[in-house]
């Protein structure tokens, strides 16, 4: 299986990056091959200052090798051995009235000592954080996600959707980082769904999402904008590196586990802004996106 997963996102990564240079037309992605010392390694792709991505990263990976002592108690085991893949994306645009993306697909496995395994499991999602809301925007983004869940169970959707809008709160700003979509994790093996039901499940979510982004991007990359816009972006996107740093599990995992920084902290935007005690002006369209990050909406 892992085997068959790595293949599955080496693929995965080329055709999101060929895309989204496309759509970009003037910037490439710079591959990083690299090494992990205590195992594995992985391929970084990384878009910066295009017409379309002020930055954006692309990522797969494969490590492998003792787990952590600090990871050993998060997953309440002993000395154990462990492997992990996954692709890691997140693509920051350069119009405010882009959403900004996440995406990740992953898989994980753990062995004993004699190498037999003894854990296996899938997680990821994708989920979209607007600067300016578009209903309809967030309405087809939420369908893709609903119609890849429904191929495997139909109460995917309502539950990966929930899960997603508790996973992303900033809960020190009592928020959402954005307007969700889907997020699952510990995806294993049962008597409803085997391993490799999982996998479908996982590749179905994976190839919906050059469906469920790509459409919003050309629609909006060239509406105009203001510099008063520009600043709302950046303010925002504030709050984006206060959940990946603050909350975030991946990131947290990484740390942990002597990861690559370089490839860790590629989610962060470029141009950000922390400004004091900072409110939108009522009614304005700034606030009707705070209303909607207060309580999270049914969209499908």
């Amino acid at each position: 299986m892992k085997d068959k997963f790595y293949k599955y996102i080496e693929k995965l990564q080329d055709q999101i990056t060929s895309k989204l240079e496309q759509i970009d037309g003037k910037a490439k992605f710079q591959q990083d091959l690299w090494k992990r010392a205590e195992g594995g390694g992985g391929r970084t792709r990384v878009i910066e200052n295009g017409a379309v991505f002020e930055k954006g990263g692309v990522n797969i990976s494969a490590v492998h090798g003792p787990l952590a002592p600090a990871m050993q108690k998060y997953f309440k085991v002993g000395e154990v051995d462990f492997f992990a893949c996954g692709l890691s994306l997140v693509l920051h645009p350069k119009n405010p009235m882009v959403p900004t993306v996440h995406a990740n697909w992953r898989y994980f496995e753990m062995y004993d000592k004699e190498g037999k395994t003894i854990d296996q499991w899938f997680g990821g999602g994708q989920d979209l954080t607007p600067y300016y809301l578009f209903e309809e925007d967030a309405v087809h983004f939420h369908q893709v996600c609903k119609n890849a869940c429904d191929k495997s169970n139909p109460k995917f959707y309502s539950e990966y959707k929930k899960r997603c809008d508790e996973y992303f709160w900033n809960s020190h700003r009592d928020e959402a980082r954005g307007i969700g979509g889907l997020f699952f994790d510990y995806c294993k093996a049962s008597e409803e769904m085997s391993i490799e039901d999982w996998y479908n499940f996982v590749t179905e979510v994976g190839d919906s999402f050059l469906e469920a982004y790509v459409p919003i991007v050309e629609k909006r990359k060239d509406l105009p904008y203001s510099e008063a816009q520009r600043n709302w972006q950046e303010i925002r996107r504030g709050r984006y590196v206060e959940f990946n740093l603050v909350h975030d599990k991946g990131t947290l995992f990484g740390l942990k586990t002597n990861g690559r920084i370089e490839s860790i902290l590629m989610s962060l935007p470029p141009h950000v802004q922390w400004v004091y005690d900072h409110h939108p002006e009522p009614g304005s369209e700034e606030e009707k996106l705070l209303e909607v990050l207060r309580e999270p909406r049914r969209w499908v």
